[in-house]
């Protein structure tokens, strides 16, 4: 009776090392929980429980990359650190030149609006020019934040509600110039 069971047991066991060895290793250690070598677990337990950590969690998992995995030791796990602080200083950067972008874009859109409420009455082919070209202002900041990642729901929020009334200012400069096409 116990002869199936068994024969079960050593075919999961089989399969289980089959579906394994098909994974990459990186994701055999991030399933199996895997430690780090010893020299690089004392390494990174030394620099993760150090007195200027603020916040352990993160320290723990910055150092959990492959490449910080092959540091042999302080220097070279120093290095690698620097070397993602660094990486993580330029998306930021990159991230704040797309918001950059966007606050340009909406001094823009401010200052074409209250230009367009001016000259709405007296030339409506001006207002609605000036409406037309906030569009393309808007759409690159929409554009600088996708590319570099940003998650501002309430910028592309706001971008969307811009496209809604550029395109209602553009409808009603044009309407105007269609009622009056002869005073301008």
């Amino acid at each position: 009776m116990a002869y199936p069971n068994q024969l079960c047991l050593v075919l999961v066991i089989f399969l289980s090392i089959i579906s394994l060895s098909s994974l990459p290793t990186s994701a055999i250690i991030s399933k199996a929980n895997v430690s780090l070598p010893i020299h690089l677990s004392q390494l990174v337990e030394n620099l993760c429980n150090g007195k200027a950590i603020q916040h352990r969690r993160f320290c723990l998992k910055a150092v959990s990359t492959p490449e910080v995995i092959t540091a042999l030791d302080t220097t070279q796990l120093g290095t690698l650190i620097i070397k993602l602080g660094a990486a993580n200083a330029k998306a930021t950067l990159n991230a704040l030149k797309a918001l950059n972008c966007c606050v340009e874009a909406y001094r823009y859109a401010i200052l074409s609006f209250e230009m367009v409420s001016s000259e709405f009455v007296e030339n409506p082919q001006t207002a609605n020019y000036d409406v037309a070209v906030i569009g393309p202002k808007i759409a690159n900041c929409e554009k600088e934040l996708i590319n570099v990642k940003v998650q501002a729901p309430r910028i592309l929020a706001g971008n969307r509600f811009m496209k809604y009334y550029v395109s209602m200012g553009y409808e009603i400069t044009s309407t105007l110039e269609l009622e009056n096409p002869n005073e301008y």
